[in-house]
């Protein structure tokens, strides 16, 4: 992602709306953090967001209220909740509400990114479907996500669900490292060793169905993650 993003955050703890803001300032997002509900409706109403982080608990206004004071005043606006509460009444609530997701305190600043980025990435997606713009090239590689598919100049290679999901999450994020506990989460839903050693093999599966084009490759970044490269 890049900072074409624009997020507001509205996070009353100062520690938390600090680290928030700026971790997802360094992932590329443009990042305007209030501490109170009567700001947060006054930045929506002079400036254009992606996405509204709203926390529940604020001093002047709960974030369920804030979410519809917002809606009213940018219904395409999509938001998600961060809160302490752990009731499946107040999750029910948030999601009634039309919130896109609910994220439990403490905040993992990694899961965000990547909740943030599956949000916008199908956000984008549902946008473009009219205008087809459905595909990735890589290399000699195209990779389509309506049709599922995978071509090497015309011809068509088969995939697994897996594969197709991890080289599709690597392509969307192009010459940028994604992280072992980001394609973790985003695939398996779990960060563990087990899947961490299945990660591997399926690298090995992409890497030799990308073999054809020489200029391609998958980089482990210092036992960090994965990047997907192709060079010109």
């Amino acid at each position: 992602m890049d900072d074409k993003y624009k997020l507001i955050l509205v996070e009353d703890d100062a520690s938390l709306g600090y680290l928030l803001s700026e971790y997802l300032g360094m992932k590329g997002f443009g990042v305007t953090w209030v501490k109170n509900a009567q700001e947060a409706l006054q930045k929506t109403e002079t400036n254009v967001f992606d996405l509204a982080i709203l926390d529940v608990m604020l001093p002047d206004m709960d974030g369920f209220e804030l979410s519809q004071k917002v809606k009213a005043i940018n219904p395409e606006l999509p938001f998600l909740f961060l809160t302490a509460r752990s009731l499946k009444i107040d999750v029910l609530k948030g999601f009634s509400l039309g919130a896109v997701d609910y994220l439990k305190k403490p905040i993992d600043e990694e899961e965000l990114v990547v909740r943030i980025n599956a949000l916008l990435s199908r956000l984008v997606a549902e946008e473009n479907k009219e205008s087809q713009e459905t595909s990735y090239d890589i290399g000699d590689y195209t990779l389509n996500t309506e049709s599922f598919e995978l071509k090497y100049k015309g011809e068509s290679i088969k995939l697994t669900g897996k594969e197709f999901d991890l080289l599709t999450l690597l392509a969307v994020n192009m010459n940028q490292l994604c992280t072992h506990k980001e394609i973790l989460t985003t695939i398996w839903d779990k960060n563990d060793y087990f899947n961490k050693k299945s990660l591997n093999v399926f690298i090995s599966h992409l890497r030799k169905h990308l073999s054809r084009d020489s200029r391609i490759s998958i980089v482990n970044v210092n036992r960090r993650g994965f990047m997907l490269k192709v060079n010109e």
